[in-house]
C-alpha cells in the first residue's frame, strides 16, 4: 500500500483507523447473562455506580445522608442521583457524561431528561440481545471479566458450570490472598484445604492447591490482583510473604501473568461504602523488583496515581516481562488519558494497552471507549503528524497495524511470548 504523501490523508486515515479497530478489553467487572443479578446493567445501575454516588454527596444538601441514601430502594438512588447531578447540576463529569453518550448511543433521548422512558426502554430489553449490542456499539471484540472464588455468589455460578458467553474471557482474581490473608485462609479452610489466619508452609501449600483448582475450572487469562499504595517486595510483612509463596509459584506453574493494579486506598469514607474509596502514591520499585527477581513470569501493571506514570513506564523499558496498560479508575479521564498516552507512546512506542474499561456495569463499556478513542485519536493525530514532518511515510496499512496494538494487539502479543 502506497505511503501517504500528506499530512491531511494522513490524520483522516489515523482517525479512520481508531474509530474503525476492534478493541480487546482487557480488564473489566461484567459477567456473563448466565450469571444472573452479578452482571450489571440498564440506567438504574449507571446512576447509581460508586463514580455517580461520590458526586451526589458534594452536591447534595446536608440533610441527605449517607446512611438514609442507602437505606433507599435502588430506583430511588437512581432518581436522587438523577435529581442533583444531572438536573440540579450540569453533568460535567466524565462519569456524569458517559452516562449520556452511553444512553444516547442505544438510541435514547437522554437530552429530554425523561428518565421514566428510560427505564421502559431498559425494561423492554433481553439481556442476551443487549450486551453483545452494547459490545457492537463500544467496538469490543472480547472482555475479560474479573472472577473471584473467594466470593461465595460468584463461586456457585462456577461450581455450576453455567453457561458463558464466548466474547467474555475469566481472569481469576486473587487479591484476597495478599491484602487480607485471615478472611481468604478461612474461605479456603472452609472449602477444605489446611489455611488459617496465620500464615504457615502448609497454608501456603494448600493456598497454591486453591488457586490452581480454581484455575482449572476458570482457564483464566491471568492472575489479577488489586492492591494498595503501600505494596512492597520484597518485604517481610504478610502481603510480600503471599506474593512469594503463593501467587509467584502458581503463576510460574501455570503459566500465567500477574495483572497488578496498584494504588488504590480503601475505604478513606466508609460511609460512602464503594464510594469511598481514594488514591495513593505507590512503590513502583515493587513491581520493578517483582519483574527482575523473576523473569520467567509475566507482569501486567497498572497504577491509580498520576504520579507513579512515567516511572512504571520507565520500569517496562527495562524488563520485557512487564506490561503496561490502562488508564484506571481516576486516571480515566479524558485529560489524564491523553497526557499518560502521550508520554506512554515517547516512551514505549506502542508497547503497551491504551485502556481497559473497568466496567462493572454493562452500558460503561459504550461510553469508557467511544471517550477512550476520540483522545487516542487527537493524540495518535498529532503523534504521527510529527513523524510525518521528521521524514516517516507510514502506509495505511501500518497504521492500522499500530492502532489495533495499542488497543489489544501489543496484550496478544505480550501474553504469546
Amino acid at each position: 500500500m502506497k505511503a501517504f504523501g500528506d499530512a491531511g490523508g494522513l490524520e483522516s486515515a489515523v482517525r479512520r483507523a481508531v474509530a474503525e479497530a476492534a478493541a480487546t478489553d482487557i480488564h473489566t467487572h461484567l459477567f456473563p447473562p448466565s450469571h444472573g443479578n452479578l452482571l450489571l446493567w440498564g440506567v438504574d445501575e449507571l446512576l447509581t455506580y460508586h463514580y455517580l454516588v461520590a458526586e451526589l454527596f458534594m452536591v447534595a444538601p446536608r440533610e441527605l445522608t449517607a446512611e438514609k441514601f442507602w437505606q433507599m430502594p435502588k430506583a430511588q438512588q437512581a432518581e436522587t442521583v438523577w435529581q442533583h447531578v444531572f438536573l440540579r447540576h450540569g453533568p460535567l463529569s466524565e462519569a456524569g457524561r458517559g452516562v449520556i453518550t452511553a444512553l444516547n448511543a442505544l438510541g435514547l433521548d437522554a437530552g429530554g431528561r425523561d428518565l421514566a422512558g428510560i427505564r421502559n426502554w431498559f425494561a423492554g430489553q433481553k439481556i442476551e440481545e443487549h450486551m453483545p449490542r452494547a459490545f457492537k456499539l463500544a467496538g469490543v471484540d472480547s472482555a475479560v471479566m474479573t472472577n473471584d472464588p473467594f466470593q461465595p455468589q460468584e463461586a456457585r455460578h462456577w461450581e455450576a458450570r453455567r453457561s458463558v458467553w464466548e466474547a467474555l474471557k475469566p481472569a481469576l482474581r486473587i487479591d484476597p490472598v495478599i491484602v487480607n490473608w485471615p478472611a481468604a485462609a478461612k474461605v479456603m479452610a472452609g472449602a477444605g484445604y489446611k489455611t488459617s489466619a496465620m500464615p504457615s508452609d502448609a497454608g501456603y501449600a494448600d493456598a497454591r492447591k486453591f488457586l490452581i483448582q480454581w484455575a482449572e475450572k476458570l482457564q483464566p487469562v491471568y492472575l489479577a490482583a488489586s492492591l494498595p499504595p503501600d505494596f512492597r517486595y520484597p518485604a517481610g510483612d504478610i502481603m510480600a510473604r503471599a506474593v512469594r509463596n503463593v501467587v509467584l509459584p502458581v503463576a510460574r506453574e501455570l503459566g500465567l501473568p500477574v495483572a497488578m493494579m496498584i494504588g488504590v486506598r480503601r475505604g478513606v469514607n466508609p460511609l460512602l461504602r464503594e464510594a469511598g474509596d481514594s488514591v495513593g502514591i505507590c512503590d513502583v520499585t515493587a513491581v520493578q523488583n517483582l519483574c527482575a527477581e523473576n523473569p520467567d513470569v509475566k507482569f501486567l501493571a497498572t497504577v491509580l496515581s498520576r504520579v507513579n506514570q512515567q516511572e512504571l513506564c520507565v520500569c517496562a523499558r527495562k524488563f520485557r516481562n512487564l506490561h503496561v496498560f490502562g488508564c484506571w479508575w481516576f486516571c480515566n479521564g479524558p485529560s489524564a488519558i491523553a497526557e499518560i498516552t502521550r508520554q506512554r507512546l515517547e516512551l514505549l512506542g506502542t508497547a503497551f494497552t491504551a485502556n481497559h474499561s473497568d466496567a462493572r456495569v454493562l452500558e460503561q463499556v459504550i461510553y469508557k471507549w467511544s471517550h477512550t478513542r476520540k483522545v487516542l485519536a487527537d493524540v495518535l493525530a498529532e503523534k504521527y503528524a510529527d513523524l510525518f514532518r521528521a521524514g516517516w511515510r507510514p502506509t495505511e496499512d501500518e497504521i492500522r497495524r499500530d492502532v489495533r496494538s495499542l488497543l489489544g494487539g501489543a496484550f496478544e502479543e505480550f501474553l504469546a511470548k
